[in-house]
């Protein structure tokens, strides 16, 4: 133990309450207005997420659809099935659909038990910064450090992705909280080289894998960093209790994937997204190598649109791809101040012991974001401007730190003139995303611009005798106005219902285009999710939703423009496609009825309602009511029907079933129905394809009724 590190160990020890009482009460040494600016900072956060929160019914269907069918079987529950009997998984671990698994059964399936604990996820995460930015900046005093969580909290809370992803059902919502806890377990390692903390760490990094696989362990990196830099001990024991961690990370997601891998494969559900029926091939094919390299990386196959190198959802790839388009809409608000602030930050405690926590909480949280803002920033595969909020706890950290560290130095110029910078910086890129949207509230980024540069010159000539008093209205105006924009849009962002595949941010309610498949793939036109765009995320399927967040008619860069459908994807209204921009949940206050669509073949639109299909799903006693082609399709029709349905292909023209197998699934009447879910039987190329192949043999031996606008086969009375 070094001479540093044992003051600050009782400096924490004197300071802490029971865990019970520092919830409740705060810490001995806190400020009187410590604890009521944290609870109202939790109020706060809690009414931005959940608000009006029904209004975006099951939002994303494909994870919906999952929840519904875990509320039903513990096993479908378990494996994170498509439905609840278990044909197909969704193309992620469960670990998200688990929180939603038990709420849903514990209050029943609906949109707020859906969409709940992930805002609870989000106020958790805000108040997990907090604690961990003022375990950092302890050293400095408990009213600056309070200050610092304080405001890394607000950071995140009123960070326009985390807006849109704490009120959305993908896994990421999970995967921020855990990503911040296991930063906090590190901090809370530090002091005393404790390998039990950090190994708590790993473990809860686990659990990130088991939530969204490689992309929970991009923080991994930052973690052992700091560790092997500040730990008060050894080498030898730092590179021992990183070992630790590292089995850690096993135990947390091990235990998942090898009871999948041990549990008979005709006895569980396909693992959707991959290859060979492996969650490993899923986690480095598909959601690995695919991901970052592109199309075909890693035998993954759907690792991107066609694997087009340099370009994907989120914009062309190179380092200024965060601050470009979407990406820089829903995350690059405060990016500029946080990585000034960590270079500042690092200097500024440059001389400090190697031990020093506020160095240390630099060192963690400024490679959190460079290592995944790098990755981010190259991945040719499938990115989607969401997986940004992921930054946002490094992000928001790094402000709140890196804020009172300068304020704490005021007295220099250094300390002042980081400041300002960051301050009018921060002012003048909000106005530079604003203008983005010229029509929304025009008149906040200027006041916006003028009120940073306000403060700016305030910490400046704070430096003059005479005027030091306005030093600190400049800091309180200073960083009104540097969230201002983030706050704002974030408001905005919440504000309206998303729905879809690939939610934005801004003031108007955002989905993306449905329907897995696609050109070449099962499900043709896309289905009852909508137009296709081949292969690619969990319910993150291609199409640019209306966002909000630029000027009518202008599409992000690497995203379409309004309209124009990919490559293969059959328009609205013609040989049956549904509509391409509803793979979403009937609207909120409908009747739950899936999106209507005309026959295969009728050419044109119909009045059809689809509850008549409903009502027929209902009526099947088989083990899946119907069996459709990509699971979007399925999703969709699960929804809206409460049935089991067979997603053929599943999400990424996945390998199952195989002719003969369907043939034996009907053979033995666990199939009661197949409908049609595109335009023609399915789509495909050449018909070499399952799902064309399975298409051509109902085709070939039953005979086709129309339901309520789809087409439909009964596989009870062959004619053949």
């Amino acid at each position: 133990m070094t001479a540093h590190a044992g003051p600050y160990r009782g400096h924490v020890e004197r300071t802490e309450r029971s865990a019970v009482a520092r919830v409740v009460l705060g810490r001995r040494t806190d400020p009187q207005w410590v604890r009521p600016s944290l609870w109202a900072l939790l109020v706060v956060t809690a009414l931005l997420y959940v608000v009006d929160l029904s209004a975006s019914g099951t939002a994303n269907s494909f994870y919906a659809a999952a929840v519904q069918a875990g509320s039903k079987s513990w096993k479908a529950m378990f494996f994170g099935s498509l439905d609840s009997s278990n044909f197909i998984t969704v193309d992620k671990p469960p670990a998200s659909l688990w929180v939603m698994d038990l709420s849903a059964r514990i209050f029943g399936f609906s949109s707020w038990s859906l969409l709940v604990p992930q805002a609870l996820e989000g106020v958790a995460s805000v108040l997990i910064v907090f604690a961990t930015v003022r375990r950092t900046l302890a050293i400095l005093g408990a009213r600056l450090a309070a200050a610092g969580g304080l405001l890394a909290g607000a950071a995140l809370a009123f960070t326009p992705a985390a807006a849109l992803m704490f009120r959305f059902d993908n896994p990421d919502a999970l995967l921020v909280m855990l990503m911040s806890l296991a930063a906090y377990f590190t901090v809370r390692a530090l002091p005393r080289a404790s390998w039990k903390w950090l190994a708590a760490a790993g473990l809860v990094l686990g659990f990130a894998f088991l939530t969204k696989m490689l992309q929970g362990l991009l923080v991994a990196p930052a973690f052992a960093l700091v560790y092997l830099l500040a730990a008060p001990t050894g080498v030898w024991r730092r590179l021992l209790h990183v070992l630790g961690a590292m089995a850690g990370v096993v135990v947390g997601a091990g235990w998942w994937v090898a009871t999948v891998a041990l549990w008979p494969a005709d006895a569980r559900p396909y693992i959707g997204g991959s290859t060979d029926n492996s969650v490993l091939q899923l986690a480095f094919g598909y959601n690995g190598l695919g991901r970052f390299f592109g199309s075909g990386a890693g035998n993954g196959g759907g690792g991107g649109m066609g694997g087009t190198a340099g370009s994907s959802f989120g914009g062309s790839t190179g380092l200024t791809r965060l601050f470009s388009s979407e990406m820089g809409l829903e995350i690059s608000w405060l990016l500029p101040a946080a990585l000034l602030f960590t270079v500042l930050g690092i200097v500024v405690a440059g001389r400090r012991s190697r031990v020093d926590l506020v160095r240390a909480g630099f060192v963690m949280q400024g490679a959190w974001l460079v290592v995944t803002g790098l990755v981010f920033s190259y991945t040719s595969g499938t990115i989607h401007p969401y997986y940004t909020v992921a930054l946002a706890p490094a992000i928001a950290a790094l402000v709140g730190s890196g804020g009172v560290l300068l304020w704490h130095r005021r007295s220099s110029w250094l300390g002042r003139l980081g400041l300002a910078v960051a301050v009018a910086g921060t002012g003048a890129w909000s106005f530079r995303l604003l203008s983005e949207n010229a029509s929304w509230l025009p008149w906040l980024r200027w006041v916006l611009l003028a009120g940073s540069i306000v403060a700016a010159l305030a910490f400046v000539v704070g430096s003059i005798a005479a005027w030091r008093r306005v030093t600190l209205a400049a800091a309180l105006s200073g960083a009104l106005f540097a969230l201002g924009g983030s706050g704002a849009y974030a408001l905005a962002t919440a504000s309206v219902a998303h729905s879809g595949s690939i939610p934005s941010v801004g003031s108007t309610s955002s989905s993306g285009f449905g329907g897995g498949g696609g050109a070449g793939g099962p499900g043709g036109a896309g289905g009852f999710g909508g137009a296709g765009a081949g292969s690619t995320d969990s319910g993150d399927t291609s199409g640019a939703g209306s966002t909000g967040s630029r000027p009518s008619g202008e599409a992000p860069s690497g995203e379409m423009p309004s309209g124009e459908m990919p490559s293969g994807a059959a328009p609205s209204g013609s040989d049956g496609a549904a509509p391409s921009d509803s793979d979403d949940a009937a609207p909120s206050g409908s009747d739950g009825a899936a999106p209507e669509a005309p026959a295969s073949g009728s050419g044109g639109s119909t009045s059809s309602s689809s509850t008549a299909l409903d009502t027929l799903l209902k009526k099947s006693t088989a083990r899946w009511a119907a069996a459709v082609n990509n699971d979007q399709s399925a999703a969709t029709l699960e929804l809206s029907s409460g049935t089991a349905i067979m997603a053929i292909g599943g999400w990424s023209d996945d390998p199952t079933p195989t002719l003969s197998q369907f043939e034996a699934y009907v053979k033995a009447g666990d199939v009661g129905y197949y409908i049609v879910s595109g335009s023609g039987m399915g789509g495909g190329t050449g018909g070499t394809s399952t799902a064309s192949k399975i298409a051509a043999w109902v085709e070939a031996h039953y005979t086709a009724k129309t339901v309520g606008g789809y087409t439909v086969y009964d596989l009870s009375s062959p004619t053949s």
